[in-house]
């Protein structure tokens, strides 16, 4: 399926979540809170005032650089992918939360590739155009800076709101992944994914019994829902693969789970953001997978070809979707991307029907799931959810694509500078295909601010990075410098944390931990033209999940490597002939 997440939660306790930042509100006295920034100095508290922003020339020189050794790679390959010239936003959050439509609850920049959602195969970012220079298939993605003129720098209201408001578990739909499950496991199949619902709603409880932002309570309880649904997923796998079917790579990208509290979102904004289109429409379309039957060993392999082309089309109709935008009239989106998707879906479907029913009873209804539509359209054939309160999270509105509390225009940067570098101790081999990393956290409130990383300065001072918002000097620019873990295990593409796969060289040494080895380090500096006004009055900002209230210290930026292998061949040896290269 491809449409949504499953939220699974105590049916109406959404209400009952919007209802207790409402009466936090009331209380205040305030209907509306607008956009405000937060953090700083190190700390996960989402409080908001001016004192969050710094005089860059008050920031301590602190970066280290450690020493080149006699075995260093000195060498640097940059990309360049553009700013985002064609306008690809989304909420979406395909490496931290796979499968979780908007997940993000707030708008990304998207460079590179042009197909990726929260839902796209390996095969679908393979098979994307993209809008990097040297043929890059690779995404990467970081939260939009916005200027917002009508800033109130009033955290305190929003930390009120937030502590009548508890949390909601969210996880990516493991049956919406699934490939064509034999008939001979299917009741082993439907028994674990029972199991994943319960410790979901479980985990739920647990955290609606809280009201406000408990980090420690998050991180256990989503430390032992990952878990369960870890071994779920390896159960899954052993039976799928023991019946004689196919297990993706990758599947354990869909054991983390998180904690959302859109409900101060939808607390805080008293009408809607606006209208107009959303950011980067996407296509939806019904899901198949939890449509079929168990399917016969003999038509396995057919199947799962037909579900792997229905990804497909629906990542190649996306990438049209942004490649179009603004083109034809009003039916152009009907006549030229969804008709034609329903007619290759049509045809597919049948193919599916055909290749079950050779050696089992032919599925009955599979044409009816053809017909997709886009997002602002009325969903073509709604798929009922298992939970009764499962909902999707808002779409952003609006000529500024905004969402509640996400407000004011987008800041597209005046540069990207996309950088690989090398290693002061060791060479470094080459990155696998397909692999996901990130930097940062999203969320240092909800879930501590451990993996957080200061990543603000201004153009001119490199030799210092701050976790607040920077003002600078007349004439320099605004800048994010994003550094990713350029260690690796040698085995994985990705983990069930998003992180334990990779890791950060010691900062002293550079040295990679025990087990790990030096690959190509990937740095990403954003700068943006912002005036100082702006920046005196804090106007500008980070947009961000609702707890976090545009924390600067919750700026954080992801990856997926999709380069060919040849490709990245070539950037791990000039790294380590110590070579400056690229394709700009």
């Amino acid at each position: 399926m491809r449409v949504g997440y499953r939220r699974r939660t105590p049916k109406n306790s959404t209400l009952v979540r919007v209802l207790a930042a409402g009466t936090a509100l009331a209380a205040a006295g305030v209907l509306t809170v607008t956009f405000v920034s937060g953090g700083g100095h190190g700390a996960a508290d989402a409080s908001t005032s001016l004192n969050q922003y710094v005089p860059i020339e008050k920031v301590a020189a602190g970066v280290v650089t450690p020493r080149p050794g006699r075995d260093a790679s000195r060498g640097r390959f940059t990309v360049d992918c553009g700013t985002n010239g064609n306008g690809k936003f989304s909420p979406d959050n395909p490496v931290a939360q796979p499968g979780i439509r908007n997940g993000a609850e707030h708008v990304h920049d998207f460079v590179g590739n042009k197909a990726i959602t929260a839902f796209s195969s390996d095969a679908d970012l393979e098979a994307s155009g993209t809008t990097c220079h040297n043929g890059d298939k690779s995404s990467y993605f970081w939260p939009v800076v916005r200027i917002d003129t009508s800033v109130r720098a009033d955290g305190a209201k929003v930390r009120e709101a937030l502590s009548g408001t508890s949390g909601a578990v969210v996880c990516p739909a493991v049956r919406d992944r699934l490939p064509a499950v034999p008939d001979s496991a299917k009741a082993s199949v439907d028994r674990l994914l029972s199991d994943l619902d319960r410790a979901e709603a479980a985990a739920d409880r647990r955290v609606l019994a809280v009201a406000g932002v408990n980090a420690d309570l998050n991180n256990e309880v989503l430390r032992s829902l990952g878990a369960q649904r870890a071994a779920a997923l390896a159960g899954l796998g052993e039976a799928i693969r023991r019946a004689g079917g196919r297990w993706p790579s990758g599947m354990v990208s869909m054991a983390d789970c998180d904690i959302s509290y859109d409900g101060v979102h939808a607390a805080l904004h008293t009408g809607p953001a606006g209208t107009g289109p959303v950011a980067s429409p996407q296509v939806r379309c019904p899901g198949v997978r939890d449509k079929l039957p168990g399917v016969p060993r003999a038509a396995l392999a057919e199947v799962d070809r037909g579900l792997a082309e229905l990804d497909r089309q629906i990542s190649q109709a996306n990438e049209r979707l942004v490649a179009t935008r603004g083109q034809g009239g009003p039916a152009f989106v009907d006549n030229a991307i969804l008709g034609p998707l329903k007619a290759k879906r049509t045809a597919v479907l049948d193919r599916i029907a055909t290749a079950i029913g050779r050696s089992a009873a032919r599925p009955d209804g599979l044409g009816k799931l053809a017909a997709c539509t886009v997002d602002g359209q009325p969903a073509a054939s709604p798929t009922p959810s298992p939970s009764p309160s499962a909902a999707a999270l808002p779409d952003p509105q609006g000529p500024n694509l905004e969402l509640p509390n996400n407000t004011g225009g987008i800041v597209r940067p005046a540069s990207v500078l996309i950088e690989y570098r090398g290693n002061p101790v060791s060479k470094v081999v080459p990155m696998p295909k397909f692999l996901r990393e990130l930097t940062g956290d999203a969320k240092p409130t909800s879930r501590g601010p451990a993996n957080a990383r200061a990543t603000w300065t201004c153009s001119g001072f490199a030799d210092r990075l701050s976790d607040k918002y920077p003002v600078c000097p007349a004439g320099r620019q605004v800048q994010r410098v994003q550094d990713f873990p350029g260690c690796w295990d040698g085995k994985n593409t990705d983990s069930a944390n998003h992180r334990s796969h990779v890791a950060f060289a010691d900062r002293a040494t550079g040295a990679c931990p025990a087990g790990f080895v030096a690959i190509p380090q990937l740095r990403i500096t954003l700068s943006y033209r912002i005036s100082r006004q702006v920046q005196l009055k804090g106007q500008y900002a980070l947009d961000s999940f609702p707890e976090e209230n545009h924390n600067p210290f919750s700026d954080h930026n992801d990856f997926v490597n999709v380069n060919s292998v040849r490709t990245m061949q070539r950037i791990a040896a000039c790294i380590n002939t110590g070579r400056n290269c690229g394709n700009r």
